[in-house]
């Protein structure tokens, strides 16, 4: 279970923070700027990475956004399931349907020699 903190500013002490320029379109301003953020959450190892806009503070708190909910889900653990006893009567009607289907396909086979 890793510990998630509180405040956004603690996440980001645990973090490894890059920088680099966005490929793809846009032209001139996503060539020269490095707008595209990469989080490393060093205790767990879960990195992210935004360069959806073109503010670097933007895509930063994006990148927080989704690290937030990668760990949450890193941290997920489903409920164990409990088997439930099956009741006596449903028992009995599979036995009783399972006698039925059995002669239906006793009365399929072919008569014996000696009929």
């Amino acid at each position: 279970m890793i510990r998630l903190p509180e405040t956004d500013e603690e996440l980001l002490r645990e973090c490894e923070i890059d920088t680099f320029r966005a490929s793809g379109p846009g032209g001139q301003h996503v060539n020269k700027t490095e707008s595209a953020v990469r989080l490393t959450h060093l205790p767990s190892g879960v990195v992210v990475t935004s360069r959806q806009a073109r503010s670097q503070h933007q895509n930063k708190a994006h990148c927080l956004r989704k690290l937030r909910k990668k760990i949450a889900q890193l941290n997920y653990r489903p409920a164990t399931r409990v088997p439930t006893r099956v009741p006596r009567q449903v028992k009995q009607r599979m036995l009783e349907e399972k006698a039925r289907r059995s002669h239906v396909k006793q009365l399929r086979a072919k008569p014996s020699a000696d009929d």
